[in-house]
């Protein structure tokens, strides 16, 4: 695997989370957020081989696509340029990270691929 590509993918994991956390601290949905967290991160505790792999790669779809989604808000709303200069390589670098995941799912044998769609697995 191409190190930069590595590298870009680990940060915008990171930098993803620290906006998730910024988000779910100021808004009014905080303890509902850290509640769905805490019990994604409580079902996976129990599992083991492939049932862990196929439950951990499906909420963590779930959490880049939702840093995707802000990131985007933020391209539009945020005001300084260095919030949207992240939230750019946020898009960039978690989206093909969500394409990998959905190609990991299909490649193990979790789910099956609609052809029709790249995205057809939510």
């Amino acid at each position: 695997m191409n190190t930069n590509v590595l590298l870009a993918g680990l940060i915008g994991f990171f930098i993803g989370g620290l906006l998730v956390s910024i988000v779910a601290t100021t808004t009014n949905t905080s303890q509902s957020n850290t509640a769905e967290t805490m019990s994604a991160t409580e079902m996976l505790q129990d599992k083991k081989g492939a049932d862990f792999d196929k439950a951990y790669i499906e909420h963590m779809i779930g959490h880049h696509k939702d840093a995707v989604d802000m990131s985007k808000l933020a391209t539009e709303n945020a005001e300084h340029q260095e919030i949207k200069d992240l939230a750019l390589e946020i898009i960039e670098a978690q989206s093909q990270e969500i394409t990998q995941m959905e190609q990991w799912l299909v490649d193990w044998g979790y789910v099956k691929m609609n052809t029709s769609s790249p995205h057809s697995m939510h």
